[in-house]
């Protein structure tokens, strides 16, 4: 029997699926402020599916994305009203307490998949120590989400480290099988020089379920715990710094079965960490925990 830690899905996607209405650039943010209950639905739908991590509703809710698009003086706003929901959630549900974690989000500053567009280590380090002192009290760890480039993993990490919070690094590799970032760095690389900053795993994410399999062959050589959290994308080509997830698709091959077949190789491969990222919904999620659950394996927190 295994210990794996199973993660919620796309939450983002999901809760921008759930709007019905045209997508903004700050994306799933927006909608919290509208229509907070889908917010709170999403996160007990993935409880309910088996999910034993939720992440916080944060993920555009950074000091630059949110004053490129006039909502700078929501940031505190944003970030308060992202951990209430996700507290509310779980309080309805009547989790017992420890049973499920809350993960901060520290996703990429400036946009997603662009490592050019991201700002240089001081810059991003400042930036990233505002959004952990917004959440780190009322959070049980920190998700470093879809890393680009290594500067701006080592940044994020750096200002987690210095809370003492637990910290899991996810880097998103490009889709072309090449076990490289999106930036062009090497993975193997980028896992080599952040296993020395000491985070407490390392994750890929937000990369083609095919791309993600290929690399298992690097990630397996960790000594700290790893995993996987694909997406459901046909490409993330078309988006850019400022648009909108309306200019992408989602795939119509990766059904919660296709996709559970996925995790089950990254789980041969030494994974304790699964979940799922951009078009992976609490129906992938509850396909995925009974399918751990009936190969044997046990679901848990991260291990902190």
């Amino acid at each position: 029997m295994t210990d794996i830690a199973l993660l919620d899905g796309g939450l983002g996607q999901e809760i921008h699926k759930r709007s019905m209405i045209d997508a903004h650039p700050l994306w799933s943010v927006k909608v919290m402020f509208d229509q907070p209950d889908i917010v709170t639905q999403v996160h007990r739908d993935f409880v309910m599916s088996g999910a034993r991590v939720i992440c916080l509703n944060t993920y555009t809710a950074t000091q630059s994305r949110m004053t490129r698009h006039g909502f700078g003086e929501q940031l505190e706003t944003a970030h308060k009203t992202a951990i209430n929901l996700a507290r509310l959630s779980l309080k309805e549900l009547s989790v017992k307490d420890g049973s499920v974690q809350v993960a901060g989000c520290l996703p990429p500053l400036v946009a997603s998949y662009v490592a050019e567009a991201s700002m240089d280590y001081n810059k991003s380090l400042d930036e990233y120590r505002l959004l952990v002192a917004l959440q780190k009290d009322d959070v049980d760890l920190f998700l470093i989400e879809t890393m680009s480039n290594i500067d701006e993993a080592q940044a994020a990490l750096a200002a987690v480290k210095e809370t003492g919070k637990p910290a899991f690094v996810s880097l998103t590799i490009a889709d072309d099988l090449s076990n490289k970032l999106r930036s062009g760095e090497d993975l193997r690389v980028a896992i080599d020089v952040l296993s020395n900053e000491n985070p407490n795993g390392i994750m890929l994410n937000c990369s083609s379920p095919e791309a993600i399999t290929k690399a298992m062959s690097i990630m397996s050589e960790l000594s700290i715990p790893f995993g996987a959290l694909g997406n459901g994308f046909t490409t993330i080509s078309p988006l850019t710094p400022g648009s909108t997830v309306d200019k992408l698709s989602a795939r119509k091959d990766l059904s919660p079965k296709v996709y559970a077949e996925f995790a089950s190789q990254w789980v041969e491969a030494g994974a304790t960490i699964i979940g799922g990222c951009c078009e992976i919904g609490p129906e992938h999620i509850s396909f995925l925990c009974q399918h751990l659950k009936a190969n044997g394996h046990r679901l848990t927190t991260l291990p902190v």
